[in-house]
């Protein structure tokens, strides 16, 4: 058996390797279609550039899923639907229609 590199080394001639780095938004929902409205939010930057936290802006990133799509975050994960048990449907507890995204960003190009 012979063992190959995890990550084959770069050839000479294909320049500096980019160097990327992943940020991460997370939208809670009104409901569990990504065109609802947007009523919670944490977004984390890998990048270094910013350090946002959790409620440190009145307004949100965008006002929908579908919204933070149209302007290139990539979905990652939705939340997984589960029906309430009877008698529990208006309880009140965590925000269950989260949905992950993620954008990569190349330093070496200055993107934000």
């Amino acid at each position: 058996m012979t063992s190959q590199p995890m990550f084959p080394a770069k050839s000479p001639q294909a320049g500096p390797a980019p160097a990327l780095r992943q940020q991460v938004l997370v939208l809670y929902l009104a409901n569990s279609a990504l065109d609802s409205h947007v009523v919670g939010w944490s977004m984390y930057d890998g990048t270094g550039r910013t350090s946002p936290t959790t409620g440190d802006s009145d307004e949100p990133p965008y006002e929908s899923g579908v919204a933070a799509l149209r302007d290139g975050w990539r979905l990652i994960q939705a939340a997984q639907l589960i029906p309430p048990y009877p008698g529990h449907e208006y309880d009140v507890s965590f925000l269950k229609h989260e949905f992950f995204y993620e954008r990569i960003v190349d330093m070496a190009a200055g993107l934000a």
